[in-house]
C-alpha cells in the first residue's frame, strides 16, 4: 500500500459503490483509496489453517469468522476507514451490515514485507480503539512467529511459550503453531 489509487478524495459511497465492481481489493483511508497487493501461497495457507481452526470452533455459537474478503470499518471524528483483515470473528448479533463488520473481538494479520509495518503500527493502534476489540494476532508467513497484542495486558506483545501454542483467549481457543503453518514452508 503505498500511493493512493485516485489523486482526489473519495466519499464512503463512491468507494463501497466501486469495490462492489472492483477486480482489485482497496483499503480505504478517510478518502484516500489503496489497492492491495495479492497474496503469496503461504500467506492464503496460513490464513485457511487459522480460519478452518476458528470456525469449526465457533460453529453453533454466536461468533462468527470472516476471510480477507469482509471489510472492517473504522470511523474516528468525522473520517470513516476500512481496512480488510485477514481474519475477524465478530460475536454482536446488531454488527451485521452486508459488508463490513465494526466491533469485531479478534483480528488477525498475516505479515508480508509490503504490509508489515502499517500492520504491526497503524492497524495495531487503529484496531485499539473498538470497543469489542479484545485480541490482535500478527503472523510471520516465513517463520512459525506469532505475534499477539491482548486488550487485557495493555496491548503489550506476548509471544507465544515453548509449546508454541497460540493462546486466544478472545475465543477460548488454544492452537499450536505448526497446525497454523501446515504446508506453508514455514
Amino acid at each position: 500500500m503505498n500511493q493512493p489509487a485516485f489523486k482526489t478524495p473519495l466519499s464512503v459511497e463512491a468507494y463501497l459503490e466501486g469495490e462492489l465492481h472492483a477486480e482489485v481489493r482497496h483499503e480505504y483511508l478517510a478518502g484516500e483509496v489503496y489497492a492491495m497487493t495479492s497474496a503469496s501461497a503461504a500467506h492464503s495457507l496460513i490464513a485457511g489453517n487459522l480460519f478452518a481452526v476458528l470456525h469449526a470452533h465457533l460453529r453453533g455459537g454466536p461468533c462468527r469468522v470472516f476471510m480477507s474478503d469482509m471489510k472492517l470499518r473504522l470511523r474516528h471524528g468525522r473520517d470513516d476507514y476500512f481496512y480488510y483483515p485477514d481474519l475477524m470473528v465478530a460475536c454482536r448479533p446488531e454488527d451485521n451490515a452486508r459488508y463490513w463488520r465494526e466491533q469485531p473481538k479478534l483480528i488477525v494479520e498475516v505479515l508480508s514485507d509490503s504490509t508489515e509495518r502499517i500492520d504491526s503500527r497503524e492497524k495495531l493502534f487503529a484496531y485499539q480503539n473498538i470497543e469489542a476489540m479484545q485480541e490482535y494476532v500478527l503472523l510471520a508467513q516465513d517463520k512459525r512467529e506469532a505475534t499477539l497484542y491482548r486488550r487485557a495486558e495493555d496491548w503489550s506483545a506476548v509471544r507465544p511459550g515453548g509449546e508454541g501454542l497460540l493462546e486466544l483467549a478472545s475465543v477460548g481457543l488454544s492452537v499450536a503453531l505448526e497446525q497454523l503453518y501446515e504446508g506453508a514452508g514455514a
